[in-house]
Order: C-alpha cells, then sequence, then structure tokens
C-alpha cells in the first residue's frame, strides 16, 4: 500500500510538472506568433559570414551556421575532455598530499587548495591568459628537448600545437577544478578507517603503494558523488572561454544570436548542447559508482 501511494505522488507530480511546462511553452509560442518571431530554425542553413580563432576542423566563413556551432561545440568537448583529466590529476595529487605523513606535501597541498578556491575562476582566466601566456618571450622556448616549446603564440607539446587562449583555458579551469577536487578526494580519504593506513604502513609498503591499491579503492564509493559535481562544473564553467578569445560552444552561438537576432533558438540550441554533455558525464559517472560499489561489496 505504502508502495503504491509513493508511485501515485510520483506520478501526480510528473503530470502536474508536465501540464505547467505545456502551459509555460503554450503561452511562448502564441506570444512569439503574435509579435512575428515565431520560432524558426531556418537560419541554421544560412552563410554564417565570420572566422573563428580555432578550428578543430575545416571551416570556412562561408560555412553554415550549424557547421559553425558544430565546430565550437568541438572546441567546447576539446577543453572539457582534457581539463577532467587533468584536473582529475591535480585533484588526486593534491587529496593524496593533504593527508600525507610529509609535512612539507601536506602544507603546499593546502596552500594550493587554500589561494584557489578563494579566487573568482574569471579572474584566474584572465592571469593565466595575460599574465602568464601573453608575457612569455615571443622567442620559443624548448622544454624537456624539443617534446615542449612555449612562447606567446602558444605551446607546442609533442608536434601538437594548442593556442594560447585554449592553454590559458585548459590550465585555468584544470588548476581550479583540481582543487576542489583535492577537497572531495581528501573527504573520501578520511572517510577509509585509519587501521587501514596504519595496516600497510606497518607492513612496510610504501605510501604511494598503499594509497593507490588498499585505500583509494575503499574510498571510491566516497569521491565518486562529488567528484562528479566537480565534472559538471567544469564543463559548466568552461562558458567562460569567451573571457580568453577561445571559441567555444558559448561564443559561437553568441556570435550567431548577435547576427541573425534568433535569441530564442541560438539559446535553445546552446541549453539542449549542454543538458546534453552533462547528462552524459552525469550517466558515466553513475555506472562508475555502481561498477565501484559492486567491485568493493565482492571484497
Amino acid at each position: 500500500m505504502k508502495r503504491l501511494n509513493k508511485y501515485l505522488i510520483q506520478t501526480c507530480f510528473a503530470i502536474s510538472l508536465l501540464a505547467i511546462l505545456s502551459v509555460l511553452i503554450s503561452n511562448l509560442s502564441i506570444n512569439l506568433v503574435r509579435t512575428g518571431m515565431q520560432l524558426n530554425f531556418g537560419w541554421l542553413i544560412q552563410p554564417s559570414g565570420f572566422a573563428l580563432g580555432e578550428t578543430s576542423l575545416p571551416y570556412k566563413p562561408s560555412d553554415n551556421y550549424a557547421w559553425a556551432l558544430c565546430i565550437g561545440w568541438i572546441n567546447s568537448l576539446k577543453v572539457i575532455v582534457i581539463g577532467l583529466i587533468l584536473a582529475t590529476i591535480f585533484g588526486l595529487l593534491g587529496g593524496i598530499s593533504r593527508i600525507s605523513q610529509n609535512t612539507l606535501l601536506r602544507k603546499l597541498s593546502s596552500l594550493y587548495v587554500a589561494l584557489v578556491r578563494q579566487i573568482p575562476l574569471l579572474l584566474q582566466l584572465m592571469f593565466w591568459y595575460f599574465v602568464v601566456f601573453l608575457s612569455i618571450s615571443e622567442t620559443p622556448i624548448s622544454i624537456i628537448g624539443s617534446l615542449l616549446v612555449i612562447s606567446n603564440k602558444g605551446i607546442n607539446l609533442l608536434g601538437i600545437n594548442l593556442s594560447v587562449e585554449f592553454s590559458a583555458l585548459l590550465v585555468g579551469l584544470s588548476v581550479f577544478t583540481g582543487a576542489s577536487i583535492a577537497e572531495v578526494v581528501r573527504g573520501g580519504l578520511s572517510a577509509v578507517p585509519k587501521g587501514q593506513l596504519e595496516a600497510f604502513r606497518s607492513l612496510g609498503l610504501s605510501e604511494s603503494l598503499g594509497m593507490t591499491k588498499i585505500v583509494l579503492p575503499q574510498a571510491l564509493p566516497a569521491i565518486i558523488p562529488g567528484l562528479t559535481s566537480q565534472y559538471l562544473n567544469l564543463a559548466k564553467n568552461s562558458t567562460l572561454a569567451i573571457a580568453v578569445g577561445y571559441a567555444d560552444l558559448y561564443a559561437v552561438s553568441d556570435t550567431t544570436i548577435t547576427q541573425t537576432g534568433r535569441a530564442i533558438e541560438g539559446f535553445l540550441v546552446l541549453l539542449t548542447s549542454f543538458l546534453l554533455l552533462n547528462l552524459i558525464i552525469n550517466g558515466g559517472m553513475e555506472v562508475l559508482n555502481k561498477l565501484t560499489i559492486k567491485a568493493n561489496y565482492h571484497q
């Protein structure tokens, strides 16, 4: 009986929500028709007429708006995926260092987390773009031989050229999100009974081996939910790319809306794109969380 009541309540709530959404959409459609601005996506096949500062696939101003938005989507996806990887690495290193027996590592990681989390992300992006990357010498500086070459025109990594805008955005997002992930990791590791840490240390295992093989696997169920939130935050924060001139999906959408005057349709495309991306990230992390819990249960 209780289960039936629960399903009835959920069904009523879903129906009410759909009814409200239907009324809102209906009112919006009626008002748009009255003002002569009914929804129309025909502009997507018109020539865009603007160039993009960075493209991963061939693009020219004579291409249509749909292709321009696709290029922006790819640019966003590129910085988000690489940013998630780097932020995870920074966060793991920072979180493990927070509970390390090495005093210097503990202090440095605490300083990193405290400093980065207190400064707005927009200011950090401006710092990396104007103060760090644009102030580098125009003459290429080789680091680790020819594997890494840096100049104020960008970074060349293993033959891959990264623009200044992309590099500043990537570093800024990764460092900022990594600090928050470090706190999530620290909290997850702290949830593991201290006896586990004392056990591997008493066996003479190294700190890194004990953490990766014994403590971290047990902490993952507590880490993954918070990690998912930080991944979603990074994806949403990537829209600040416009501040450093990187042609991400938001920047391309902004230019498109300005030129076409189709603000509603433009924002619908933008919202749908990021909703899809966040659903993919959230779904992937849910699968990972279930697999982790199942693996720990069998152990």
